[in-house]
């Protein structure tokens, strides 16, 4: 047993005030002739202890001990979307079946719900996709352990989508199921670390158009496959779609078919974007991007168009480009989007490589003209857009190799097959001017473009779609 002699001075400014040492009164009623304020009566209370010359004796082994409350983890919702939506659940790459197309989801219902736990320590996210016209959906489960410096993340995703296949008029259901375990270690505030192990599941089914699709068996690629990217964000938020600073990722992935031997596929990229802050909101955004794939399955990209574009014009602009051709020799694995490219359709150009920049000046008008933010988010987040692309896609070693196949033209006429140099300058580009503004919840972002080709400049064409940033 331990004793100590503690002085009445020592705590006679303690401002502690006792449940005991407040009145309470009946039915909320002060007698105005007869009251003090709390703060004088803890003034008299520490003038009496100042005059006591008194010594409190401390029993340490009396304190109250530390007492622990077992934490039981509960979970509560922090996010729950419901809206139309023109894009992915997930971005992965898509299987490539052999048909000149990407699958674009166009509107579909997307429904995700979120939940943490009291410290933020767990994170539980889930979702689904149902596209309008039943030919595709999505779904997604997430779970995150951030509770100490190294984060870990468990993914389960699953896609169906219907495409043609081995480039006929053959229609296959593609079947996608996805496990993703990736940890996430920060290096600094702005610097981090990132692994990613997958597994992954295809199966193209052939749909019973005729007989002879009918007989045709299932197509099954069983992938596994390892990623490493380093992340460095040093942006600061100024507004919807504005920021000013640094970030840039670089990454590399290998995949190998579990089912099937001599089967590799190889990606190394990355995407570098600066915002400059020219005055107060108006910024200067550019972005560099670029990726390559090798192997002897290696990624297809289709270059040209914006991301979650929402074509209304199909018939005179369509969505992906028929005219270039693929080269179907390459036994690609997987296909991919190369954006932004604005003048053109998807699949200007192709290949297993592709490298685009990027640059805008985004000036929110009204909100800069104020001075301040405004209460009408139309208003505060309405934003008068000048850009221009340059970009190509190539196979090969280089963009001017003769390897490419967009660089041919076929001809067929009956037993005839011509093919025809067609001069392609392998460098595109596009510029223009857009809007952006945000509209029942939607950041809306329109695009009026004119492409430029063989030092040619392209009819202008206009891109809808629903997405931030670049």
């Amino acid at each position: 047993m331990e004793k100590k002699v503690i002085s009445m001075k020592d705590i006679a400014d303690n401002l502690l005030v006792h449940k005991g040492d407040t009145i309470e009164l009946q039915e909320f009623k002060i007698d105005i002739n007869n009251y003090i304020f709390e703060r004088e009566k803890l003034n008299y209370y520490n003038n009496q202890l100042r005059n006591r010359n008194l010594n409190l004796v401390l029993d340490s082994t009396e304190n109250k001990r530390l007492m622990y409350i077992d934490y039981t983890t509960s979970f509560y919702p922090i996010k729950l979307v419901s809206q139309i939506d023109f894009s992915f659940l997930n971005a992965s790459y898509q299987a490539f079946t052999g048909g000149a197309y990407y699958f674009n989801p166009g509107l579909n219902l997307l429904f995700k719900v979120g939940a943490n736990d009291l410290f933020e320590d767990y994170r539980i996210v889930g979702g689904v996709r149902f596209a309008t016209d039943f030919d595709s959906n999505e779904y997604l489960l997430s779970f995150e352990n951030l509770k100490h410096q190294l984060d870990k993340q468990l993914i389960f995703h699953r896609q169906v989508f219907k495409n043609y296949i081995d480039n006929s008029y053959a229609i296959a259901k593609t079947y996608t199921n996805e496990l993703l375990a990736s940890v996430k270690y920060p290096l600094s505030q702005t610097l981090a670390l990132k692994g990613t192990a997958s597994f992954r599941h295809d199966n193209s089914v052939y749909l019973s158009t005729n007989n002879e699709n009918l007989n045709k068996p299932n197509i099954l690629k069983v992938w596994g496959g390892l990623k490493a990217e380093v992340i460095y964000d040093n942006t600061r938020k100024l507004g919807t779609n504005l920021y000013s600073g640094m970030r840039w990722k670089v990454f590399g992935e290998a995949y190998r078919q579990i089912n099937q031997a001599k089967s590799d596929l190889y990606v190394v990229g990355g995407d570098f974007r600066y915002y400059l802050r020219i005055h107060r909101t108006l910024i200067w955004a550019n972005r560099i991007a670029g990726s390559g794939s090798f192997g002897r399955s290696p990624l297809i990209y289709y270059l040209g168009s914006v991301d979650n574009w929402i074509n209304l014009n199909k018939s005179e602009n369509p969505t992906f480009n028929e005219s270039v051709a693929i080269d179907y020799s390459q036994n690609y694995a997987y296909q991919a989007l190369s954006t932004n490219l604005r003048g053109f359709s998807q699949n200007i150009r192709n290949g297993s490589n592709f490298l685009v920049f990027n640059t805008e000046l985004r000036w929110p008008i009204f909100r800069y003209l104020a001075g301040h933010p405004l209460g009408s988010g139309f208003l505060n987040n309405f934003q008068v857009v000048g850009f221009a692309d340059v970009g190509t896609a190539w196979t090969g070693l280089h963009p001017f190799s003769g390897e490419n196949a967009w660089n041919t033209e076929v001809i067929v006429n009956g037993p005839m097959t011509i093919s025809i140099d067609a001069n392609r300058d392998p460098i595109i580009a596009g510029y223009g001017f857009g809007a952006r503004a945000q509209l029942l919840g939607y950041f809306i972002r329109l695009d009026w473009a004119w492409g430029v080709e063989n030092m040619k400049v392209q009819p202008r064409m206009f891109y809808l779609s629903l997405s931030l940033d670049f």
